[in-house]
């Protein structure tokens, strides 16, 4: 009876494989959690400090649908100048939020998606959701940007395209060239870019280049859920043009209605806040990661977020490693949950050095064998 209630649509995608195995360590007795993006410091003490006193004083109420005016107009302020009037941004319950308001404002059933290969789960899922298809575009084996890839992945189908850097699960940071690559293809085709700059305080070697500095049709999703370490409290935001953010307004008035009003409190004016030695931290931390395993992987260096993505060599199977690893207590993503190949591991080093440490080390001795 059950089963025939259910709409159609909830067949179509999968629960996170990210989830499962996050469920699965929450069963495990003294795991080596290297499988969830979640920062391993905490939330900065201005920012628990303002949230506590948001919530004492009666910050717990709706908020406008788009967001505090002071915490929209400190964004535009403090991270992008003149570039946007305060009509082109909304706050948003993360960025997933943000990915699921542009894919219900931008795609009808039948429309499409390019996803550069390894993609964030959640671009492909929500798509398929939404009735849209998905075109991948291959960057492997070191996870570049070319014209030729965009080309052969191209559709006439195609409206958006999807960016993530930093990225995840790659920690890859796109080069200026490549992010020329994709704008003067979206221009040449007249996409939209949605570009997931969430990890772009997570930029080790390089500083992270928006998009929207070489092209107009870009709705940039961004938040503080990994920089402030504030996953739990859902407050991210799109920024670009007034006619799309007019219309996830719309939408978001109906589905999330506002993020929570005692985190849009706490974050209004501590955006100032120093993140530099977290991330020296998180840089130490990719330098762990990289020299421990380059040699037993083709491992391609992350130059931001907190992932690494290294292929196994020779053609092993990353979910039959990954069974292996889980019985060893190491917990890490095989790369199948991101790509359309298997042959990738993604682990997170967001966590303390001793744990991470431990894992390596198990890992490496696991991938010698």
């Amino acid at each position: 009876m059950i089963n025939k209630l259910l709409a159609k649509r909830t067949k179509q995608i999968d629960s996170s494989g990210i989830r499962k195995v996050f469920n699965l360590a929450a069963q495990m007795e003294n795991p080596i959690n290297l499988s969830i993006g979640q920062p391993d410091f905490d939330l900065p003490e201005c920012v628990s400090t303002d949230m506590i006193n948001a919530i004492k004083t009666g910050h717990t109420k709706y908020t406008l649908t788009q967001g505090t005016e002071t915490l929209r107009r400190n964004i535009i302020k403090k991270y992008y100048g003149d570039k946007y009037s305060m009509d082109e941004i909304i706050i948003t319950s993360g960025v997933s939020g943000g990915i699921l308001l542009a894919y219900l404002t931008i795609l009808d059933e039948g429309d499409g998606v390019m996803l550069f290969d390894p993609y964030f789960v959640m671009y492909k899922q929500l798509a398929t959701f939404v009735g849209a298809s998905v075109s991948l575009v291959d960057t492997y084996p070191d996870f570049t940007i070319t014209k030729e890839a965009l080309e052969k992945a191209y559709n006439d189908k195609i409206k958006i395209i999807m960016l993530n850097s930093p990225s995840n699960p790659t920690g890859i940071v796109y080069s200026e060239n490549e992010i020329k690559i994709v704008a003067e293809f979206a221009k040449k085709h007249n996409l939209l870019v949605v570009s997931d700059e969430i990890y772009d305080c997570f930029s080790y070697d390089s500083q992270n280049i928006s998009i929207a500095n070489y092209y107009d049709y870009v709705i940039i999703l961004n938040g503080f859920s990994k920089k402030f370490a504030l996953t739990g409290e859902r407050v991210g935001y799109a920024i670009g043009p007034k006619e799309i953010i007019d219309e996830m307004i719309k939408i978001q008035q109906y589905t999330f209605v506002c993020a929570p009003a005692s985190a849009q409190k706490s974050l209004e004016n501590n955006l100032d806040y120093d993140f530099k030695p977290i991330m020296e931290q998180y840089k130490r931390k990719r330098d762990m990661v990289y020299e421990g395993l380059r040699d037993v992987t083709h491992f391609t260096k992350p130059l931001g977020a907190f992932y690494a993505f290294p292929i196994l060599k020779d053609n092993r199977n990353a979910s039959e490693f990954v069974e292996i690893a889980i019985k060893n207590r190491v917990l890490i993503i095989p790369g199948n949950i991101f790509s359309q190949y298997d042959t990738a591991i993604r682990i997170s080093f967001a966590q303390n050095d001793d744990v991470l440490k431990e894992g390596i080390n198990i890992l490496k001795s696991l991938l010698k064998g």
